[in-house]
């Protein structure tokens, strides 16, 4: 075979990897994008950015009219250090879903609480809202409970198996609320289902630690809150789609 033919068959096939290795990049940095921005595709089916990775716009203190300490943004995440109000959404939110990373310091605790209502009679958020666990299974003495452990529905409902990622890593939680029902994601493993609002949630909630509030899950519609138990805790990608 002449020289100057495989010169030129080498060209087309360096050209022809070099395209394909370019579609590649295209097609990936359009199904995930980077950490806080929505994809065209997420866009396309009505999500919503709550977060945008600077500010703690769209958010505020519970039992207040602005977000502040002891919560900040820190390298593209919402945190807290030390103790202080709950960190609200200013909307309020009915069906919905919503996405949201989070990664735990060592034997920390917290919680993403939806459906919350801002009322005097109600001191936290808790008191209103159901809540996603968010805790360090191994350490936390809550880990111990079943109710309590990562991804529950706190105190109603038990995680069906451990999808929690190891201390320190990103994981991805999901809430879906829809026509009385609530649905619990964890790094992509359903591991809750509940009904909301009917005889058997109020049966539920009456053998719980919530028996005692009259005001908690009785909201058709609410804030999302992210809980300071004392503990630094991280969220990012939040994210929300009304139903």
């Amino acid at each position: 075979m002449p020289a100057h033919v495989t010169h030129a068959r080498f060209a087309a096939a360096a050209a022809l990897l070099i395209g394909l290795a370019a579609c590649q990049t295209k097609t990936t940095g359009e199904s995930a994008a980077a950490p806080n921005m929505l994809t065209s595709a997420e866009k396309a089916a009505g999500w919503q950015e709550l977060f945008d990775g600077k500010t703690l716009d769209g958010w505020r203190l519970y039992h207040a009219d602005a977000a502040g300490a002891p919560w900040s943004v820190e390298d593209g995440a919402i945190t807290v250090s030390g103790t202080g109000p709950d960190l609200i959404t200013k909307d309020e939110y009915g069906d919905f879903e919503l996405s949201v990373d989070w990664k735990i310091s060592p034997a920390g605790n917290s919680g993403i609480i939806y459906l919350v209502k801002d009322v005097l009679e109600a001191p936290q958020t808790y008191n209103t809202g159901p809540e996603m666990q968010v805790l360090d299974d191994a350490r936390h003495p809550d880990g111990k409970l079943p109710s309590h452990r990562a991804g529950a529905l706190y105190d109603l409902v038990a995680p069906s198996i451990p999808a929690a990622r190891p201390v320190g890593e990103w994981n991805t939680a999901r809430i879906r609320v829809k026509d009385g029902h609530i649905t619990h994601w964890l790094n992509g493993t359903k591991v809750v289902e509940s009904p909301y609002g009917d005889d058997a949630w109020r049966k539920m909630v009456a053998g719980s630690k919530f028996k005692d509030m009259p005001l908690f899950g009785k909201a058709s519609s609410g804030h999302i809150a992210l809980q300071d138990h004392g503990d630094q805790v991280w969220y990012r990608n939040i994210k929300i789609r009304k139903l």
